[in-house]
C-alpha cells in the first residue's frame, strides 16, 4: 500500500488501496491543475512548471501517492520546456503505456503505485538509456535531501 495525501492537501499520509480511491477523493487531495494532469491526462504548457529550471539534490515523488520516481541526478535539460530525466529510481516507479490519442502512437508514463499520468517517454535521450522521461511539473513532487545511489541500467 501506498500513501495518499488526506482531505484538504494536508501533507499527512495514511496507507490506501488505489483502485479504490474516488474521483472525489482526488479532488480533495490534490490542486485543481494537479487534478487536470495527473488524473485527467492534461498537459501543461511548455516553460511554465516549476521544475522545468529547477536544479535541485534530492528526488522527485508522485504528487499523488508519494512514490519514488526520479533522482535528481537523472535530470537534464532537454530544450522541451518540461522536466526530463533519463532514467527511473526502480523499476517499480512507472510503467509505460501505448497512447494513440493524439493520432500517432506514443508512450504514456505512469505511476506504477497509483496510475497518475506523468508524461510521456521517448527514445531520444541521452546515454546510457537513449530514454527521455518528459513530465510534467504538476505530477511530481521534489523532496530536499541527496540524490539516490544511481541504479544498475538494463539497457
Amino acid at each position: 500500500m501506498g500513501v495518499l495525501p488526506m482531505e484538504d492537501n494536508d501533507l499527512q499520509y495514511k496507507d490506501v488501496d488505489y483502485s479504490s480511491v474516488t474521483d472525489e477523493q482526488w479532488l480533495r487531495a490534490l490542486t485543481p491543475e494537479q487534478y487536470m494532469v495527473a488524473r485527467q491526462k492534461a498537459t501543461e504548457w511548455p516553460y511554465s512548471g516549476k521544475y522545468c529550471d529547477f536544479d535541485g539534490d534530492g528526488k522527485y515523488q508522485c504528487v499523488c501517492c508519494g512514490n519514488d520516481l526520479f533522482n535528481s541526478s537523472y535530470k537534464y535539460d532537454s530544450e522541451t520546456g518540461w522536466p526530463s530525466f533519463w532514467d527511473v529510481l526502480s523499476d517499480d516507479s512507472v510503467d509505460n503505456v501505448p497512447d494513440d490519442s493524439q493520432g500517432f502512437r506514443r508512450t504514456e508514463l505512469v505511476c506504477k503505485r497509483c496510475g497518475a499520468h506523468l508524461g510521456h517517454v521517448f527514445k531520444d535521450g541521452p546515454l546510457p538509456t537513449g530514454r527521455r522521461y518528459c513530465v510534467n511539473s504538476l505530477a511530481l513532487n521534489f523532496v530536499e535531501g541527496p540524490p539516490a545511489e544511481f541504479r544498475q541500467t538494463n539497457v
